[in-house]
């Protein structure tokens, strides 16, 4: 039941409340550290959050600030910093810095600006888009770095429109069917008489055929290139991924820390305050104690070769046997009559093969798309795949966040990977000058500045990295990144992972009934023309 409010009261509560009589109200009180310290405060008392806020904040223009320096400083409740939210935008940060912020998984959401929609040959000033590393700039290497990255850029620049043209003669738009908006029907672009309806087929071709031939010329680029990228996140979240930052062995990554603190301090200041004080230091250094420690376990304890191609590898699982049975336990737990998990499993081992396998079918018919996620249950069981694929597919998969990834540093150690198209079109030679261009710039840099080295490897490079991911994740990551218009890059890479999922657990794979295994000439087209029709019911 609402409180009643008097007259007065209501007027009061009006601006910083939705409503004054229902039992479901938004909090608008425009500062979010008010809002913040409301849900916190009104956790550890019995008065109703709209008293709270006429008895203890509207008085207090300071009370928000008051709670939390109180909370956070004297208590360190992190979990109090969640409360607050931002939004941000960061323009102009390299492809090393945008993948240390991501690599922050928990509490923070992104949007970074997209390789394949967006051609990088443009100049600013007549510089082109890419991070001058201030180590390397004042070093010996300078010219050879800026050589290195611009001569990347250039032939790049230089190819865009032609291999636009060359994508859209090798596959012409009268090969393609589109709607008719007079009967409904598809047909081919040669068949449409409605000026609107050429119109649309354009745009959905045009579009997809740009994004494919961006697509491919992005191994060129090199991780220096500036990207932007907007960030939503809660307090506490951003104040870990600041400590990270300011802990960073690269500049860049340190000066953002500042530039994202300063800005976030005119929002929420209370919640990120301790990301740089005596506290934060002290994570800090305890981050790069923990760093170089595993940095010299990995010299006195590690042998092995270097692999000088690309790898897709499940190397860990358990047997399917006993992921059934957990899985199965799991499935029916939630449903038993008061019998706890042991019990349940103890029942499942008894179970009869057959009688598990159709239960996992069961399981699999229910879902009608790929966006019916399986059940919590198939988490259960588990997958770790060692990969070193290129670092433009790299930067798709690495979105994923329901999954732990460790990764290693950016090298030219493990070859690359040149497109077929390039042969084609004659630049594979000017392609290869690139690579190999960047190979003696980055093996000169790295002798002493190794991190700093990363700057001017290209995308097409492949780069070692693992995840570990659960059979639900396994499921999402699969389905999503296989449909038709995913980088032929990645889907051929989670494609195999499918593969090597489905050899050693035949059954339990069944739930990843989504996977499209297929091979497509436009990667985008499809999702085009569902994007153009959309818009055309917009207008």
């Amino acid at each position: 039941m609402a409180e009643k409010f008097s007259k007065n009261e209501k007027r009061s509560l009006q601006d910083h409340f939705s409503n004054v009589d229902s039992s479901v109200f938004a909090i608008i009180t425009p500062k979010q550290v008010d809002r913040g310290a409301l849900m916190s405060r009104y956790s550890r008392t019995d008065k109703s959050m709209r008293r709270v806020f006429l008895d203890e904040f509207l008085k207090n223009e300071n009370r928000g600030e008051e709670f939390y320096n109180r909370i956070l400083l004297e208590y360190g409740d992190d979990s109090v910093a969640e409360l607050g939210e931002a939004q941000i935008a960061i323009e102009g940060l390299s492809n090393i810095a945008v993948k240390k912020i991501e690599d922050r998984r928990i509490g923070l959401s992104y949007l970074e600006k997209s390789s394949r929609y967006v051609a990088w040959d443009k100049k600013v000033n007549g510089d082109y888009k890419f991070f001058r590393e201030p180590i390397i700039m004042q070093s010996r290497l300078a010219d050879e770095y800026l050589e290195s990255c611009n001569l990347d850029f250039e032939v790049y620049s230089k190819n865009v429109q032609l291999m636009i043209t060359y994508i859209r003669e090798k596959y012409p738009i009268e090969k393609y069917i589109f709607r008719d908006s007079n009967d409904g029907k598809e047909k081919l672009f040669s068949k449409l008489k409605n000026e609107r309806d050429i119109k649309s087929a354009n745009i959905i071709y045009n579009g997809s055929t740009k994004a494919k031939a961006l697509d491919i010329l992005r191994g060129l680029l090199p991780a220096s290139t500036l990207t932007n990228v907007g960030i939503t996140g809660n307090g506490r979240a951003f104040e870990y991924l600041l400590t990270i930052l300011f802990s960073s062995s690269l500049k860049e990554e340190r000066d953002l820390a500042t530039k994202i603190k300063r800005e976030l301090d005119t929002i929420i200041k209370s919640f990120v305050q301790r990301s740089n004080d005596k506290y934060g230091k002290i994570l800090q250094k305890y981050f790069q104690e923990t760093k170089t420690s595993a940095s010299k376990l990995a010299k006195k304890n590690l042998i092995g070769t270097v692999p000088k191609k690309g790898i897709t590898k499940l190397v860990e699982y358990e047997p399917e046997s006993k992921a059934l049975n957990r899985i199965i336990a799991a499935i029916l737990y939630e449903q038993s009559p008061s019998i706890p998990y042991h019990t349940v499993l103890s029942n499942v081992k008894k179970m009869a093969l057959t009688k598990k396998r159709q239960i996992i079918e069961s399981f699999a018919k229910i879902r009608k798309n790929r966006r019916h996620r399986p059940t919590r249950a198939f988490e259960i069981t588990w997958y770790t795949f060692d990969l070193i694929n290129n670092f433009g597919m790299f930067r798709d998969l690495h979105r994923h966040r329901v999954l732990t990834l460790s990764r290693q540093l950016l090298t030219t150690d493990h070859e690359y990977v040149i497109p077929k198209e390039m042969k084609i079109l004659g630049i594979e030679k000017v392609f290869r000058d690139c690579m190999y261009n960047t190979k003696e710039v980055f093996n000169k840099i790295r002798k002493k500045h190794p991190e700093q080295a990363q700057y001017v490897v290209n995308f097409a490079y492949n780069y070692p990295y693992f995840i570990h991911l659960n059979l639900r994740e396994a499921c999402h990551l699969i389905e999503l990144r296989t449909v038709p218009q995913g980088h032929s890059d990645y889907r051929k890479v989670v494609q195999d992972m499918f593969r090597q999922i489905n050899k050693v657990h035949p059954h339990l794979s069944k739930i990843i009934k989504f996977v499209d295994l297929k091979e497509y000439e436009l990667e985008r087209f499809e999702s085009e023309k569902k994007s153009e029709e959309k818009r055309q019911k917009l207008k």
